[in-house]
Protein backbone atom coordinates (compact mmCIF):
# COMPACT_ATOMS: atom_id res chain seq x y z
CA UNK A 1 0.00 0.00 0.00
CA UNK A 2 1.67 3.12 -1.32
CA UNK A 3 0.15 6.37 0.55
CA UNK A 4 0.92 10.19 1.43
CA UNK A 5 1.92 10.79 5.02
CA UNK A 6 -1.04 11.00 7.40
CA UNK A 7 -0.88 15.06 8.96
CA UNK A 8 -1.67 12.50 12.48
CA UNK A 9 1.55 10.50 11.85
CA UNK A 10 3.54 12.63 9.68
CA UNK A 11 5.06 14.70 13.08
CA UNK A 12 5.81 11.31 14.83
CA UNK A 13 7.22 9.82 11.56
CA UNK A 14 9.67 12.74 10.65
CA UNK A 15 11.09 13.25 14.14
CA UNK A 16 12.24 9.41 14.42
CA UNK A 17 13.77 9.68 10.94
CA UNK A 18 14.87 13.30 11.45
CA UNK A 19 17.20 11.89 15.20
CA UNK A 20 18.60 9.07 13.01
CA UNK A 21 19.37 11.19 10.07
CA UNK A 22 20.91 14.11 12.23
CA UNK A 23 24.63 11.80 12.45
CA UNK A 24 24.30 11.11 8.62
CA UNK A 25 23.80 15.34 7.88
CA UNK A 26 26.49 16.19 9.86
CA UNK A 27 28.58 13.68 7.83
CA UNK A 28 27.46 15.34 5.04
CA UNK A 29 28.10 18.81 5.92
CA UNK A 30 31.60 17.48 6.09
CA UNK A 31 31.47 18.36 2.32
CA UNK A 32 31.80 21.77 1.41
CA UNK A 33 28.56 23.58 0.17
CA UNK A 34 30.67 24.78 -3.12
CA UNK A 35 31.05 20.80 -4.09
CA UNK A 36 27.48 20.18 -3.47
CA UNK A 37 26.21 23.06 -5.22
CA UNK A 38 28.58 21.92 -8.17
CA UNK A 39 27.73 18.15 -8.19
CA UNK A 40 23.78 19.28 -8.26
CA UNK A 41 24.51 21.76 -11.17
CA UNK A 42 26.37 19.51 -13.33
CA UNK A 43 24.33 16.44 -12.81
CA UNK A 44 26.83 14.68 -11.37
CA UNK A 45 24.58 12.53 -8.97
CA UNK A 46 26.95 9.03 -8.99
CA UNK A 47 29.36 11.61 -6.97
CA UNK A 48 26.60 12.64 -4.38
CA UNK A 49 25.78 9.23 -4.34
CA UNK A 50 29.27 8.21 -3.17
CA UNK A 51 29.64 10.90 -0.68
CA UNK A 52 25.79 9.67 0.63
CA UNK A 53 26.79 5.92 0.75
CA UNK A 54 29.83 6.91 2.72
CA UNK A 55 27.83 8.85 5.28
CA UNK A 56 25.39 6.39 5.76
CA UNK A 57 27.65 3.28 6.14
CA UNK A 58 28.73 4.50 9.29
CA UNK A 59 24.95 4.46 10.67
CA UNK A 60 22.63 2.57 8.73
CA UNK A 61 22.57 -1.32 8.26
CA UNK A 62 23.76 -2.51 4.19
CA UNK A 63 20.68 -1.57 2.11
CA UNK A 64 18.70 0.04 4.39
CA UNK A 65 19.24 4.00 3.30
CA UNK A 66 20.00 5.18 -0.01
CA UNK A 67 20.48 8.26 -2.23
CA UNK A 68 17.68 8.25 -4.54
CA UNK A 69 19.11 10.31 -7.35
CA UNK A 70 18.01 13.29 -7.28
CA UNK A 71 19.21 17.03 -5.67
CA UNK A 72 17.93 20.35 -5.67
CA UNK A 73 19.59 23.64 -4.65
CA UNK A 74 18.30 26.22 -2.79
CA UNK A 75 20.74 29.17 -3.04
CA UNK A 76 20.23 33.16 -3.46
CA UNK A 77 21.81 36.04 -2.52
CA UNK A 78 19.44 36.79 0.35
CA UNK A 79 19.46 33.13 2.25
CA UNK A 80 22.71 30.64 3.04
CA UNK A 81 22.08 27.70 0.73
CA UNK A 82 20.39 24.57 1.15
CA UNK A 83 20.96 21.28 -0.19
CA UNK A 84 18.13 19.06 -0.86
CA UNK A 85 18.85 15.12 -1.50
CA UNK A 86 15.99 12.75 -2.47
CA UNK A 87 16.30 9.52 0.21
CA UNK A 88 14.92 6.13 0.37
CA UNK A 89 14.91 4.07 3.37
CA UNK A 90 13.98 0.23 3.16
CA UNK A 91 14.14 -1.90 6.02
CA UNK A 92 11.79 -4.80 7.10
CA UNK A 93 8.63 -4.28 5.09
CA UNK A 94 8.88 -0.49 5.09
CA UNK A 95 9.95 1.80 2.22
CA UNK A 96 10.25 5.74 2.76
CA UNK A 97 10.88 8.43 0.82
CA UNK A 98 11.52 11.67 1.60
CA UNK A 99 13.92 14.48 1.27
CA UNK A 100 16.88 15.39 3.40
CA UNK A 101 17.54 18.95 3.76
CA UNK A 102 20.96 20.11 4.70
CA UNK A 103 21.24 23.84 5.90
CA UNK A 104 24.54 25.49 7.63
CA UNK A 105 23.04 24.34 11.05
CA UNK A 106 20.28 22.70 10.35
CA UNK A 107 18.50 19.36 9.17
CA UNK A 108 15.14 18.40 7.87
CA UNK A 109 13.07 15.63 6.52
CA UNK A 110 10.20 15.91 4.29
CA UNK A 111 8.37 12.42 4.64
CA UNK A 112 6.78 12.39 0.40
CA UNK A 113 5.77 8.57 0.61
CA UNK A 114 5.70 5.44 2.85
CA UNK A 115 5.15 2.12 1.63
CA UNK A 116 3.80 -0.84 4.02
CA UNK A 117 2.04 -3.85 3.19
CA UNK A 118 -1.47 -4.65 4.34
CA UNK A 119 -0.36 -7.83 5.97
CA UNK A 120 2.18 -5.86 8.40
CA UNK A 121 -0.83 -3.07 9.46
CA UNK A 122 -2.81 -5.97 10.58
CA UNK A 123 -0.29 -7.12 12.80
CA UNK A 124 1.26 -3.74 14.48
CA UNK A 125 0.02 -0.17 14.34
CA UNK A 126 1.19 1.77 11.53
CA UNK A 127 3.19 3.96 13.75
CA UNK A 128 4.74 1.32 15.75
CA UNK A 129 5.75 -0.39 12.27
CA UNK A 130 7.62 2.55 11.02
CA UNK A 131 9.68 3.98 13.82
CA UNK A 132 10.65 0.21 14.75
CA UNK A 133 11.76 -0.15 11.27
CA UNK A 134 13.60 3.30 11.60
CA UNK A 135 15.11 2.40 15.00
CA UNK A 136 16.55 -1.16 14.03
CA UNK A 137 18.00 -0.26 10.74
CA UNK A 138 20.37 2.28 13.01
CA UNK A 139 23.76 -0.04 13.67
CA UNK A 140 23.99 -0.69 17.50
CA UNK A 141 19.94 -1.91 17.92
CA UNK A 142 19.40 -4.97 19.38
CA UNK A 143 17.45 -7.20 16.63
CA UNK A 144 19.09 -7.81 13.24
CA UNK A 145 16.87 -8.00 10.23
Amino acid sequence: MLFDVRDDHAGLVTSALLKAMEPVADELRMVGAADFITFIHGDKFANIQDIVSSSVELYFKPGTLSFGWGAELDAGWDRPPAVSLDMEFHHRSVWLIFKLILRALQTEVKVEHISLPDSALKQSGELALLTEAIADALYGSESQS
